[in-house]
C-alpha cells in the first residue's frame, strides 16, 4: 500500500512541476517530493537522507530569518524534482526500445582504436537521454563479454570506455542534472554560452583518453553480434535531437526556466511513444515510480538548501561583492578540484555544485559567470568518471566484476589529473578575461 501512495505521490510532483506556472503548483510539488521522500524513509541509503536532513534544518532556518525564502526554495525542489521524474520516465521508455539494444551491441565491432571511440561517443550519446541507464545498458554487454572470454586488454578498455563517455554527459549533456542546476543556481548564464564550450571541452577529452588505455594483444576486428544500421541511428539521433530542440524552443522562445523545458520535452517524447503505442492496440503498465525516494532527497533537497543559500547571502550583500580582482580566476580553478576531492570522499556531486553555485553564484561577478560555470560542469564531469564512488562506477563494477577503485580511479587517475588541470585553466582564464 505505501509503494502505492508513492508511486502516486512521484506522478503528483512531476504534474506540479508541469503545472508549474499555476499559482501553488510550487508548493504542492515540494510536499509530494517531501512526502515521498518520508514514506520511503527506510529504504534509503545515507547520503540522501543527510541531504533531505539538512533540507529540512534550511527551512526551519528559512522559516525563522525570512519565510519568502520558501517561495523560491520550493519553486527549485519542484521543478528540479520533476526534471529527475521526467528523465526516469524517458529512459524508462526508450529502455524497452529495440533499436537501443542494436546500438549498444553495435558499439563493440571494429579494431581496438575503433572500438574505444564508439563505445565512449556511443556511451555519450546514449547517455543524453538515458543518463544512468546509458552505463547499465552499454555495461551490461561488456560483463556479458567478460564472463564469455574471461578478463583481458579489451574488457577493461571498454570498461575505460564506458566509464569515460557517461563521465563527460554532466559536462556537456543539455538535459543532465549539472547543467540544469549551474543554470537553474547561476540564471544569469545563457544554455548556448554554457554549451558552446564544454560540449567541445568533452570530446577532446574523450579523445585524450586515447593516451590511457591499454595496448591490446592482436589487433583483430570484432564483429558486432547485432549491428545496427544507418536507419537504426538515424532514429535515435533524430530523437535526442528532437528533444534538445524542445528545450532550447521553450527555454527561449517561451521563457521558460531550464529546467521546466526539459522536463516538458522529455515528457513530450514519452507522450508521443503512449499514443504510438495506444494506435498499435498495445497498452504497456505506467512506469513504476515508488522507489525514486533517494533521487528525490538528493535533488530536491539540494536544490531547496542551494535556494536558501543564495537568498540569504543575495540579502547581505548590495552588487558584486568586494573582494580582489585577482581572486574571482583563483576561486575559479579550484572548483573542478573540490568536487574531485569532495568525490573522493563519498561526498555526492549534486551537494557540492549546491554549495558552490548557491554561495559563490551569488557574489560572482555577472560578466564573468561563464568561468564559474565551466568549472562546475567540467569537474562535475571528471568527478563522475574518475572517482570510485561515482553511481556509474558501482554499475560498472557490480556488472562486470572490475573494482570501482582499479576501474575509475586507478585506472583513469592520469586523464583525470590532465582533465582537472585544463579545467581549471579554462575557468580560470575565462573568469581573469571578463571580471
Amino acid at each position: 500500500m505505501i509503494a502505492i501512495i508513492r508511486n502516486f505521490l512521484a506522478y503528483a510532483a512531476l504534474l506540479a512541476a508541469v503545472l508549474a506556472f499555476l499559482p501553488g503548483a510550487a508548493y504542492l510539488g515540494a510536499v509530494a517530493v517531501s512526502l515521498t521522500v518520508i514514506l520511503g524513509w527506510r529504504e534509503m541509503r545515507r547520503v540522501p537522507r543527510a541531504v533531505f536532513s539538512v533540507a529540512v534544518l534550511a527551512l526551519v532556518f528559512a522559516l525563522g530569518r525570512d519565510p519568502a525564502l520558501i517561495v523560491g526554495a520550493a519553486g527549485n525542489m519542484s521543478r528540479l524534482a520533476g526534471l529527475v521524474l521526467a528523465v526516469m520516465l524517458l529512459s524508462s521508455v526508450l529502455g524497452r526500445s529495440r533499436d537501443l539494444q542494436r546500438i549498444s551491441a553495435s558499439l563493440f565491432g571494429g579494431k581496438p582504436l575503433t572500438r574505444y571511440l564508439s563505445l565512449s561517443f556511443g556511451t555519450s550519446l546514449v547517455s543524453v537521454p538515458l543518463n544512468f541507464g546509458s552505463v547499465a545498458v552499454v555495461g551490461s554487454l561488456v560483463g556479458e563479454r567478460v564472463r564469455r572470454s574471461g578478463d583481458s586488454e579489451a574488457t577493461r578498455n571498454a570498461t575505460r570506455a564506458v566509464l569515460r563517455g557517461f563521465g563527460v554527459s554532466p559536462t556537456f549533456s543539455p538535459l543532465s542534472i549539472s547543467v540544469v542546476l549551474t543554470l537553474t543556481l547561476l540564471p544569469g548564464l545563457s544554455s548556448v554560452q554554457l554549451l558552446s564550450l564544454s560540449v567541445p571541452f568533452s570530446i577532446v577529452l574523450v579523445l585524450a583518453g586515447l593516451f590511457w588505455r591499454e595496448p591490446e594483444s592482436g589487433q583483430e576486428t570484432v564483429a558486432p553480434e547485432d549491428q545496427a544500421g544507418f536507419a537504426t541511428w538515424l532514429r535515435f539521433s533524430a530523437l535526442i535531437l528532437v528533444i534538445c530542440t524542445g528545450v532550447f524552443l521553450l527555454g527561449h522562445q517561451f521563457q521558460l526556466s531550464y529546467a521546466h523545458a526539459v522536463t516538458l520535452s522529455c515528457l513530450g517524447v514519452v507522450v508521443g511513444w503512449r499514443l504510438l503505442v495506444w494506435s498499435r492496440k498495445q497498452n504497456p503498465p505506467l512506469t513504476n515510480m515508488s522507489n525514486v525516494s533517494n533521487e528525490l532527497a538528493i535533488v530536491g533537497g539540494s536544490a531547496f538548501i542551494g535556494a536558501v543559500i543564495s537568498g540569504v547571502v543575495l540579502g547581505q550583500i548590495e552588487g558584486d561583492a568586494a573582494l580582489p580582482v585577482w581572486l574571482w580566476p583563483l576561486l575559479a580553478a579550484s572548483i573542478p578540484w573540490v568536487f574531485f576531492l569532495a568525490g573522493l570522499g563519498g561526498v555526492n556531486p549534486i551537494v557540492i555544485g549546491t554549495l558552490a553555485g548557491g554561495i559563490l553564484g551569488s557574489i560572482w561577478p555577472e560578466s564573468a559567470l561563464i568561468g564559474l560555470g565551466i568549472g562546475m560542469v567540467t569537474g562535475w564531469g571528471i568527478t563522475a568518471f574518475g572517482t570510485p564512488f561515482a553511481a556509474n562506477a558501482l554499475i560498472m563494477e557490480r556488472l562486470t566484476g572490475y573494482r570501482a577503485a582499479d576501474a575509475s580511479f586507478r585506472w583513469s587517475l592520469a586523464l583525470s589529473l590532465s582533465g582537472l588541470t585544463a579545467a581549471s585553466l579554462m575557468a580560470a582564464g575565462l573568469t581573469a578575461a571578463l571580471v
